[in-house]
């Protein structure tokens, strides 16, 4: 608008007889239709905005009751915490990020350099299938390797038949602990490491490479000092990722024994009866992740990482042999542990000896997980559009830490923003029902809490920065000439949104429809401690026979929940294989 009234200023002013007359028949009506526009648009900008910030203060307020609960007294407990358990709490997670994060950076940034830069047998078939093990939760992974590698189970058994041993005569790494729990959660989560840092080296210019090996570098000295600090940025952001999925996580550290910030927020919110002190961990959990987020900005410093090349990356290494026999082994062992071998103890673990009730309760679970997971996508992919579309309309510093307010989500944990939401909510119940008995002699009971509406809004929190991500990537590829020719025919910011921008970007909705989707079927720790009394979904139901060691029936709704999660994955394979086909080629 600045730049629309300083234009108009300059031709009023200046009259007709200034400027070239062949542009000012094109410029004019421009201006004219955004000046003619009247007071309307920047009042209508102004309702973005409002709305955009609304949005924003709705998604912080876990954020803010969590961190609020640092100064409300707990009575002793947190101080029994401190004596007790507290360090075991900080230990366990800082010692699981690390490894998970040295687990994630040497298979995906490998996988991902292979896949980019070399050629062998099979590459093509890797691109997408290195994506796989993204449809199978943590949780269900950790069960099935505890199925597989218990001292019961067949890995075992075959060993001490073959070799005739007794219980004491080997040893054997218990895949319950925190080695286990490092282990299986690297196997799943790689993939956010590997779709970035492959997007990264495919950005990155051939002529970079034949310069540093015409300066003595081999094939691991380019990768090394060349390839992977120039990927640094994207490499970062999928370890994030990936430690913020670890961090949160609540089944697989459950399961394996592990005490961590998450087992501990559930312990002491049900077992001890402390929702504050269950709220003061949650923020020492909070704490614990933006410190990783920052350390990891504050050592790159001042440095750029920008590339002014504009050929792309052509695989520059040609394997045969023992190498390419090695390079294939290395993308295909964390396809079949990661994805192949869970899929298959599942298929296995549920034809033989399934959940017998599983038939008829698969409605009622079914139901319950795609209407919620349905709800809360198609709600987090409509406010990501607001904000997103607001943010596009005025890309002021207010809308920009609005939008980055929205997004905080993302990188809490499912048990935190439960306590978030948990705790104002009964507030405002217990205010809403003392009003009514006071006033007119009823009890509302709860309105909120433990109800699908408190259930609902904890998934907003935790996966709008995802689908604003989608949603902002989709709206950054329309061109804003598009803008301006709808507001010289006369259309409003909405209706230029939804008969312009919406079927412009239906890929990008859709996608963050369809993430948000999948992420919310999985989603455990917030369905466990919001859901409502009798209510449950597959990823309870799976938890709860885990839990009590009946592995065999948890195995039904476990493989359920994996077919359904690789319509995602089926989705980004696809879109890798059109990027590569339709990628420019460099030159030779």
């Amino acid at each position: 608008m600045f730049v629309a009234f300083c234009c108009h200023f300059y031709f009023d002013g200046r009259g007709t007889g200034s400027g070239s007359p062949a542009t000012m028949p094109m410029s004019l009506p421009v201006i004219d239709a955004r000046v003619g526009a009247g007071l309307r648009g920047p009042r209508l900008l102004d309702r973005w905005s409002l709305l955009a910030l609304a949005i924003a203060m709705a998604v912080a307020l876990p954020v803010v009751v969590v961190f609020a609960s640092v100064l409300v007294p707990t009575q002793g407990v947190w101080s029994h915490l401190a004596q007790t358990v507290l360090w075991d709490y900080l230990s366990n997670s800082a010692l699981l990020a690390a490894g998970v994060g040295l687990g994630v950076v040497a298979i995906g940034v490998g996988a991902a350099w292979l896949v980019s830069m070399c050629d062998f047998p099979g590459r093509g078939l890797f691109e997408w299938a290195l994506l796989l093990p993204l449809a199978v939760p943590t949780y269900i992974i950790g069960y099935t390797y505890t199925d597989l590698l218990q001292f019961a189970g067949p890995v075992q058994t075959l060993l001490r038949d073959l070799m005739d041993w007794g219980r004491a005569d080997y040893w054997f790494p218990p895949i319950r602990s925190l080695g286990g729990a490092i282990t299986v959660m690297s196997l799943v989560l790689y993939p956010y490491v590997y779709l970035l840092a492959r997007a990264a080296f495919l950005e990155q210019c051939t002529c970079m490479i034949d310069v540093s090996r015409t300066l003595g570098r081999g094939p691991w000295g380019s990768f090394l000092e060349v390839a992977v600090p120039l990927a640094r940025p994207a490499i970062a952001g999928g370890v994030a990722l990936a430690l913020m999925e670890a961090l949160a996580d609540f089944g697989t550290v459950q399961y394996f024994g592990v005490d961590t910030f998450t087992t501990g927020i559930y312990r002491t919110w049900f077992a001890l009866g402390e929702p504050v002190a269950a709220a003061q961990l949650a923020a020492a959990l909070m704490l614990l992740v933006l410190l990783v987020l920052a350390a990891e900005r504050w050592s790159r410093g001042l440095a750029r990482y920008q590339h002014t090349a504009q050929s792309r990356l052509r695989p520059c290494y040609r394997l045969r042999g023992g190498w390419a026999a090695l390079a294939l082994a290395a993308c295909a062992a964390p396809v079949a542990l990661g994805f192949g071998v869970p899929v298959a103890v599942l298929a296995s673990l549920a034809l033989a000896r399934g959940d017998a009730l599983f038939g008829g309760l698969f409605v009622e679970l079914a139901w319950n997980s795609l209407s919620l997971a349905a709800i809360a996508a198609v709600l987090t992919a409509a406010l990501a559009i607001v904000v997103g579309y607001g943010l596009r309309l005025r890309a002021s510093p207010t809308m920009r830490v609005s939008a980055r307010v929205a997004g905080l989500g993302y990188a809490i944990p499912g048990a935190v923003i439960a306590i978030g939401v948990l705790i104002p909510f009964a507030r405002l119940d217990n205010a809403v029902d003392a009003w009514l008995r006071a006033t007119l002699g009823i009890s509302s009971g709860l309105l909120l809490t433990g109800t699908i509406a408190g259930l609902v809004f904890a998934y907003l929190v935790r996966f709008l920065a995802l689908a604003l991500n989608t949603v902002e990537a989709g709206l950054a590829k329309i061109n804003r000439n598009l803008d301006d020719a709808a507001r010289v025919l006369g259309g409003s910011p909405s209706r230029t949104l939804l008969r312009v921008h919406v079927p412009l970007m239906w890929g990008s909705v859709l996608t963050a429809v369809i993430l948000v989707f999948v992420d919310v079927l999985k989603e455990l720790p917030a369905t466990l401690i919001l859901r409502p009394f009798n209510f449950e979904t597959l990823a309870v139901r799976v938890y709860r026979f885990a839990a009590d060691e009946r592995l065999a029936e948890a195995s039904t709704a476990a493989l359920a929940i994996v077919l359904v999660g690789l319509i995602p994955v089926i989705l980004l394979s696809r879109a890798i294989t059109r990027t590569r086909l339709h990628r420019p080629a460099a030159a030779d």
